[in-house]
């Protein structure tokens, strides 16, 4: 049996407002309900706004008047910036805290402090996002998000998959789709008809997009009219090495340290605030092959772990071109 119980803010000799975070990140966390809850449910909330005074407390009030009890809390107050940063993780009874009145609440406390973001999931009640996957001729980052997918580690329902490549009906992917009942659109594309407006028709009702090596630039005004977070993996540690072949560009650079990185699409190409980057060594006994698998294992793990981190509420925009990641 645990020998710790949740305490409060003041308790741990804390401050109730934010700026003792000043620069540096708080966690909290709370091993087991104080109220036993047979059946709990378990709830994510993200909050951004100015930082003023009370902003945890009101949050921890919100969340404890309705019976929910705080698994952790962490926050993030920027040096020399007036913005307040928060992820909490919650469990409680849907029966005395219904969906609705969850959303009700938490949008009295966003219009308290002027929150220019205040989102909450609850994984077990909502649905799952709905997202198309755009992929080239290279399969090894669409193959792992499927079966991803298929697994359950990522909470996505996969409305179709894009690709400017044609794929014969008896490969892996297409017997996979088949077999799921997951539509695939080929769509070829040209330099002067990049398929744009086909593209945004399949996808205008999805949560977000899934560029799972795409090797083809979506433009400003599909950006603009889709309106949502598009998530790209590239197969290179950027800022360096932009553009195509960025294994062969390291390779031939004699680097140590090969990366990957995932982030959000922009109109600038590779230039999208980062999400996730993952790096391995190699040496000079590494030839350009080698290379290459060590980067297309790394691209896996990079993206499949970006949109877990997406999906689970840990990526908040901050300042221009950075994120947030709890």
């Amino acid at each position: 049996m645990t020998l710790f119980r949740r305490v409060s803010l003041r308790l741990l000799g804390l401050p109730l407002n934010s700026s003792g975070f000043l620069g540096k990140s708080l966690i909290i966390s709370s091993p087991f309900s104080s109220t036993p809850n047979p059946n709990p449910a378990h709830g994510v909330h993200v909050f951004k706004c100015p930082d003023g005074l009370g902003i945890v407390a009101k949050l921890s009030e919100c969340i404890s008047s309705r019976g929910g009890n705080i698994l952790s809390v962490d926050v993030f107050v920027p040096e020399n910036k007036n913005v307040f940063y928060s992820r909490s993780e919650f469990v409680f009874d849907l029966n005395r805290w219904p969906r609705a009145e969850m959303d009700a609440d938490f949008l009295r406390l966003s219009k308290l402090f002027n929150a220019t973001r205040s989102v909450v999931r609850v994984p077990s009640f909502d649905r799952n996002y709905k997202v198309a996957i755009l992929a080239s001729k290279q399969d090894h980052c669409l193959v792992d998000l499927l079966h991803g997918w298929q697994g359950g580690r990522l909470p996505l329902d996969v409305t179709c998959v894009i690709s400017n490549h044609e794929r014969g009906p008896n490969t892996h992917v297409m017997r996979f789709l088949e077999r799921h009942r997951i539509p695939y659109h080929y769509l070829p594309t040209s330099k002067g008809n990049p398929r744009d407006k086909e593209v945004f028709d399949l996808v205008r009702d999805t949560d977000f997009l899934v560029l799972a090596r795409y090797m083809q630039i979506l433009s400003g005004e599909f950006l603009e009219s889709y309106g949502k977070d598009v998530i790209n993996i590239h197969h290179g540690l950027l800022p360096s090495f932009k553009g195509g072949y960025p294994s062969k560009q390291a390779y031939e650079a004699g680097v140590k340290m090969i990366g990957a990185t995932s982030h959000f699409v922009t109109e600038e190409l590779d230039a999208g605030p980062i999400i996730e980057q993952m790096v391995e060594r190699v040496s000079h006994r590494d030839n350009l092959q080698s290379f290459v698998q060590k980067s297309e294992n790394l691209e896996k793990q990079c993206l499949a772990k970006a949109i877990k981190s997406y999906c689970e509420l840990r990526v908040l925009p901050y300042e221009k071109g950075k994120t947030v990641v709890f």
